[in-house]
């Protein structure tokens, strides 16, 4: 690793030496279109001219819906649904594909601190936000593991006056729901400085009155982030970045009729440096180091004799230095390069130790336009770590322009996940109901542990098949469709997707014990897809109205259980005649909590005359299995646990007064859905916002 470093800047230095007196202007940077994307090339791209499927979250249209977490604007976007997960946490669902394989990014570095493999997104406060980037489909030649679904990049605002420039907001709505920000950014000459600070609370709602405890329990949490540039000068800059999280929560659980209270706690921190070198107008580069911690801690204890019932601690990092380079080798073409370590340790509870992982990786990609009318991208990245195989992960996409209206765009490309701690270390007994689930590493000598403990009745896998490292859950997704606008007036794009999973890991029995519970471990054997299409339109009705509107249409099978239903080895008990009846192709649903339909409206009204401007978005979600309720392995048409399709409408209104103070009134789910099976639905949720810029 350490001579392929030398070995790396070594060709730095020399491409710099070679091109110090050519003279190549890079159209995209001198233009300054708006809709800029970074993260799905890793360079300044255009929204418009990527033969990728991306979103782009501009901070107008955060401000105007008047969402204050991440998990809120993102799921009124086509093709991404946030669901919740057994915790009550939210985590990302986009072309089917569940929160495990979606990376999350701030100014290009990850985001640790999962829970059960989900990332809850209502850790992230929107106040600060300058864009989201959101790029759908297999992302792992440029950002190797959890970049299996796509990649979601919030980027922050970058200091740009040598004026004090800021706001502060206030806002306050259903269930004593507070939010106040603080963001402040000033230019010192070479100096840029950026603070911002956050603080959220709730007193949390009840959705079951008549169960012990909270649907969600009452929280505060704080968001502290501060950015400091530095330019040397034209050719050389520095940008470090720090952000401190920190949340307390009530918890509470009843088990046998006795109540347990307690506290749930999480911290995370994150610290960031990149120097950025223009060596010439061909080459740059930027060195980066990023470490980030995430702590998190639960306490329940009975209410009446102070018994224990859970302590558990969670303490992941990540520290990573990264060099990455861009040369330009002539005016239509761009070789991006980069190379990189990474150490990840976590510390937890049901861990017998401290675990650490560590990998190198190296990646490329080369991006060109061939003439006026075709763009490709091709690039791949190859990752060596410590605890499973080798990965090789490459992608190729095109776009072409027909004409000045119609562009066809296509990608191909693989994406893996790694294994993560848990599947590999986990350690745990559960000591109400007493069966285990052992990680796989750990697995044989767990249960050798509790075979000399006579808690094995017997072992139902081979020992030998524990042996072979657990693989990379992988996939390759494909990326086809169009885009079509008249600037100024209305747009549309059509994209059909495909991802097929194999090497997917799960949980299966491979002991039991005497207590006649079960001993459960994690195996690769699933093989999954998902496939459809998505599209978006917008429309300009006139200078003061906008409309838009996206759907989605989503199919997403086990391909095992989906051949078995096909051949006649999957069963229902008739009610009436008691008979086993061999389940239809077309009973067969597919996976738990995928919608087949997703669709969103959204109108725009602005009334520049008076300073004002109101929004209506309306978002649809067709019914969708949670679980298996019949016993046969799959969700079909007589299981009992779908949820019905649903309705919901967001409103706000925003009305500007002496330029500086906007007041905003708004309410999220207006139609007062709610269902006791989806704890981040309480009924209609009114608010009322106040916002000071300076």
């Amino acid at each position: 690793m350490y001579k392929f470093l030398i070995s790396y800047c070594l060709c730095v230095l020399a491409f710099a030496k070679a091109d110090s007196q050519q003279k190549i202007v890079d159209t995209t940077k001198t233009e300054k279109l708006e809709e800029i994307v970074l993260t799905a090339t890793r360079t300044e791209r255009q929204l418009s001219s990527l033969p990728l499927p991306v979103t782009l979250i501009s901070k107008k249209k955060i401000t105007q819906s008047g969402t204050v977490r991440l998990n809120e604007i993102l799921n009124e976007q086509t093709g991404i649904i946030t669901v919740a997960d057994e915790s009550g946490f939210e985590g990302v669902q986009i072309q089917g594909i569940s929160s495990d394989y979606i990376l999350i990014l701030i100014d290009g570095v990850p985001l640790v601190g999962r829970s059960a493999g989900n990332f809850d997104l209502s850790r992230l406060t929107v106040g600060n936000i300058k864009q989201i980037e959101v790029v759908k489909g297999p992302s792992s030649s440029l950002y190797g593991s959890e970049a299996l679904g796509g990649v979601i990049n919030i980027i922050t605002e970058k200091p740009r006056s040598h004026q004090l420039k800021g706001d502060v907001s206030y806002r306050i709505g259903s269930f004593a729901q507070q939010d106040i920000n603080l963001n402040i950014n000033k230019k010192f000459n070479k100096w840029r400085v950026g603070l911002f600070a956050n603080r959220f609370s709730s007193n949390g709602y009840d959705l079951t009155p008549d169960t012990d405890g909270q649907t969600v329990n009452p929280f505060t949490n704080y968001t502290l982030s501060s950015r400091v540039f530095y330019d040397f000068s034209d050719r050389l800059s520095l940008f470090t970045s720090a952000r401190y999280y920190d949340q307390s929560q009530d918890a509470d659980f009843s088990l046998d009729h006795v109540l347990y209270e307690g506290d749930s706690k999480e911290k995370e921190w994150n610290a960031h440096a990149r120097l950025d070198h223009q060596w010439n107008e061909r080459l740059s580069a930027s060195y980066e180091f990023y470490y980030t911690n995430y702590k998190a801690n639960e306490l329940l204890q009975s209410i009446i004799d102070d018994e224990i019932l859970s302590n558990s601690d969670f303490d992941q990092t990540l520290l990573r230095p990264e060099i990455r380079t861009n040369y330009k080798l002539s005016t239509n073409s761009t070789l991006t390069a980069g190379m990189g370590y990474q150490v990840e340790a976590l510390d937890r509870t049901f861990f017998d130790q401290l675990v650490q992982f560590d990998s190198q990786y190296i990646y490329a990609q080369y991006d060109v336009n061939l003439n006026d009318k075709w763009n490709v991208i091709a690039g791949a990245r190859y990752d060596n770590h410590s605890e499973y195989s080798d990965q090789f992960s490459p992608k190729l996409a095109a776009l072409y322009q027909l004409n000045d209206f119609i562009a066809l765009k296509g990608s191909v490309g693989y994406g893996f996940k790694a294994p993560d701690f848990r599947q590999l270390y986990f350690d745990f007994t559960n000591s109400s109901v007493g069966y285990t689930v052992l990680g796989y590493n750990v697995a044989v000598d767990k249960l050798n542990e509790l075979q000399e403990q006579d808690q094995i009745l017997d072992v139902v896998v081979p020992l030998s098949e524990l042996n072979d490292p657990l693989e990379a859950e992988s996939s390759i997704g494909y990326n086809l469709g169009g885009a079509t606008y008249k600037k100024g007036k209305w747009n549309a794009e059509l994209n059909l997707f495909r991802n097929d999973f194999k090497n997917l890991i799960d949980t299966r029995i491979i002991a039991r014990k005497t207590n006649g519970q079960n001993v459960f471990s994690y195996v690769n054997y699933d093989e999954i897809y998902t496939t459809g299409f998505e599209l978006n339109t917008g429309y300009k009705w006139n200078k003061n109205i906008r409309l838009s509107a996206g759907y989605q249409l989503l199919y997403a099978f086990d391909k095992a259980k989906e051949k078995a239903v096909k051949d006649g080895r999957v069963f229902i008990r008739d009610a009436q005649t008691n008979q086993s009846v061999a389940i239809e192709r077309s009973e067969y649903f597919g996976l738990v909590n995928r919608s087949r339909h997703n669709a969103n409206f959204k109108i725009f009204y602005d009334l520049k005359k008076y300073r004002s401007n109101i929004n209506l978005r309306l978002l649809y979600r067709s019914k969708y299995g949670q679980f298996d309720t019949n016993g046969n392995g799959i969700i079909d048409s007589y299981d009992s646990s779908f949820i019905d399709g649903y309705l919901t409408a967001n409103v706000a209104a925003t009305k500007t007064f002496y330029n500086k103070f906007d007041l905003q009134i708004g309410a999220n789910n207006l139609l007062n859905y709610t269902d006791n099976n989806i704890p981040t639905l309480p009924g209609i949720q009114g608010y009322l916002k106040i916002n000071y810029q300076f």
